[in-house]
């Protein structure tokens, strides 16, 4: 199996939508991330991290599931190392579940750094927490969603763009260069199914989603 989950430890909103997203995926639980596995009806097929951030109550009812343990010192965070495991194991379709909210707002920046950074390595990179989808813009690779009309979408960046293209929206773009400053691309409307591509630069897409 190709398809994965990685259960990072975020805010999420586990609905049906969510819940269908991670079913029959195999799971990895970064730390704190395992809080996530019962309300999502998962057993996780392994726990990553130096166990800092998740409840020891929560950890003992895994009992079975293997372990690797990580140092409280280290030079990559829980997740960096649950999702480089996660491509060690074959994952194709990696879904990044818990990356997007929480106290910490420096993790979730990370996280989406993160997947951007490593998002041409998979065929298909995507964060889900039951709000909003996030898709890593991969140059050279067209991002296609299946948008319904008036879902609120908006390209943020890690850097100036070039080559954007938005298809499918209120506001569409052809093959235009984006400064970093600029806030062009915040808060566009779908048309209906959108497709956003760039030649270079880094970058997400994040749209908010429904039931």
């Amino acid at each position: 199996m190709t398809s994965f989950a990685l259960l990072l430890a975020g805010d999420i909103s586990a609905g049906t939508a969510l819940c269908e997203a991670v079913a029959g995926r195999r799971v990895i639980a970064a730390d704190g991330g395992l809080r996530h596995a019962a309300p999502l009806g998962v057993t996780p097929d392994l726990i990553v991290g130096d166990f800092d951030s998740v409840d020891p109550t929560t950890l003992d009812a895994y009992p079975l599931v293997p372990r690797h343990d990580l140092p409280r010192d280290k030079g990559e965070t829980d997740g960096e190392t649950a999702l480089r495991m996660a491509a060690e194991w074959g994952a194709r379709d990696l879904l990044i579940v818990g990356a997007l909210g929480g106290a910490r707002t420096d993790h979730a920046f990370s996280n989406l750094n993160l997947a951007v950074a490593v998002a041409d390595r998979f065929d298909r990179l995507w964060l889900f927490d039951g709000r909003e989808h996030v898709f890593p813009l991969v140059p050279g690779r067209t991002l296609s969603y299946a948008a319904r009309p008036g879902t609120q979408f908006s390209v943020c960046k890690f850097s100036a763009l070039s080559g954007l293209s938005i298809r499918g929206a209120k506001w569409p773009l052809d093959n235009i260069e984006l400064p970093f400053g600029s806030l062009l691309t915040q808060s566009n409307e779908a048309l209906g199914p959108v497709e956003i591509e760039i030649a270079a630069g880094r970058a997400f897409a994040i749209f908010s989603a429904y039931e």
